[in-house]
């Protein structure tokens, strides 16, 4: 083989190999584009010392859009709505603890986070169910779940 069938051979396996490691970063950069998950292993922060509630205006129809205080909470000012009936699937092992679904806010509207099996991080922990409470204000605010 002369040496230019040979360099040409050498740059078709390189750029093989780029294709293949390009194509390897791109599926891994899809996973990604998970949410966040809304359960947390901590209590939630204290309430903030001012809360800033959205309002809606007379003449408009309400916009519920979130405010993010600086604790994290989320206020809205529509109700959440009422919970899903779940099916609970078989529990994977005793040690697993059902953790039941909830609403959550996001992209300015409710969406519905499915109930799931989890292991505590420790046998007697117990999990605090996530809930919305409703403020002096008439508004709806958010607490995480977390095992206690």
């Amino acid at each position: 083989m002369n040496s230019s069938n040979s360099n040409t051979s050498l740059r078709i396996r390189q750029l093989a190999a780029f294709a293949a490691v390009s194509g390897a970063i791109a599926l891994l950069d899809g996973c990604s584009s998970e949410p966040e998950s809304h359960v947390v292993s901590a209590p939630p922060p204290p309430a903030p010392a001012t809360q800033v509630i959205v309002q809606a205006q007379p003449a408009q129809p309400m916009v519920a859009t979130p405010v993010q205080t600086t604790s994290g909470a989320i206020v809205v000012m529509q109700a959440p709505p009422v919970l899903q009936q779940e099916v609970v699937p078989v529990q994977p092992s005793s040690d697993h603890r059902w953790v039941p679904g909830y609403w959550t806010w996001r992209n300015e509207r409710y969406e519905w986070m499915a109930g799931h099996w989890e292991l505590p991080p420790s046998s007697s922990a117990v999990w605090v169910a996530p809930r919305w409470e409703r403020t002096d204000r008439g508004a709806y605010r958010f607490y995480e779940g977390y095992w206690n």
